[in-house]
């Protein structure tokens, strides 16, 4: 299984893009993930378009080993059907499920029978309110067959936000909205099972300094990655997930060997037995932020 780490800023294109083999193939930005929508950002009109386009690109594009992590946000069962049939469709790492809970994930499953395919089922409907309905679906994320293919769970944060009728305001960050306390909730009922979790997009374009606040507070809640709607956010996505200097060190100190049970460093109190999966997961993510997989043309 891929390091959830090495999403980073997974960019959101519309299948029907106009670029789509150079977005998938990595020629058109450095973005580490790249998920092509046949959902939300197309219209239902569009649905045959965007499969005729995936026919024309899946086939072209490199080996899994270069270029961006590649994903494909599939409509519904049908649409992922159809996708899998797809010459190429090898070249994906995986597919992402929308409005994913326990009634619909069992569906998809049973389509991605045979295949090698990760999943990345989105958490966006009305059950992440419903503390009982999240337990439910994580029992049936943990099934046998499921649980190895899970790669992260999405949060959808503008769809979750329209089921309370609000839209993100333009002054703060998401976690100054309901949804930062469902984040914290979703973050406690799966982060300890085992279960990664990526963060909302954030919808405008034009205020890179709050994209920095609000990816940083992501970091804070332990989300592994965010979503991004424009290549002009990658990079401070990037950086807002990259663990500073301080940190790093941190965590080096934690891990090195014959480090005491209990330490002062930079200032605080370090635990090597308490700190330990911190420090690992920070150095993970350092190393996947640093490194990109090769371009084709160059291996």
């Amino acid at each position: 299984m891929l390091d959830p780490a090495l999403l980073g800023a997974s960019l959101y294109v519309p299948a029907t893009h106009s670029r789509l083999e150079q977005v998938l193939a990595g020629r058109a930005n450095e973005a580490r993930s790249v998920i092509a929508c046949t959902e939300d950002s197309i219209g239902e009109s569009d649905v045959d378009a965007a499969l005729a386009q995936l026919r024309d690109v899946l086939r072209h594009l490199p080996e899994k080993a270069y270029g961006p992590l590649r994903f494909v946000r599939v409509r519904n069962p049908e649409v992922l059907r159809q996708l899998l049939h797809i010459p190429g469709v090898d070249r994906l790492h995986g597919v992402v499920i929308p409005k994913a809970d326990q009634g619909s994930l069992p569906v998809y499953m049973r389509e991605l029978e045979g295949s090698d395919l990760l999943v990345m089922p989105t958490i966006e409907t009305i059950d992440a309110f419903d503390r009982d309905a999240m337990l439910a679906f994580r029992r049936e994320l943990s099934r046998p067959g499921v649980r190895e293919r899970c790669l992260a769970l999405r949060i959808g944060g503008n769809d979750l936000l329209n089921l309370l009728g609000m839209r993100r305001p333009r002054d703060c960050t998401l976690y100054e909205t309901p949804i930062g306390a469902l984040i914290a909730q979703l973050v406690l009922t799966f982060k300890p099972h085992g279960f990664a979790l990526t963060a909302p997009v954030f919808e405008y374009m034009d205020d890179q300094a709050l994209l920095l606040a609000e990816t940083r507070r992501d970091r804070a809640m332990g989300l592994v990655g965010k979503t991004a709607i424009h290549p002009s956010q990658l990079e401070v996505i990037e950086a807002g997930l990259r663990p500073c200097e301080r940190e790093f060190a941190a965590a080096q100190a934690v891990l090195k060997n014959g480090a005491p049970a209990v330490f002062k460093f930079d200032g605080a109190m370090m635990e090597a037995a308490v700190h330990r999966q911190w420090a690992a997961r920070v150095l993970a993510r350092a190393n996947a932020g640093s490194r990109r997989p090769p371009d084709a043309a160059e291996a």
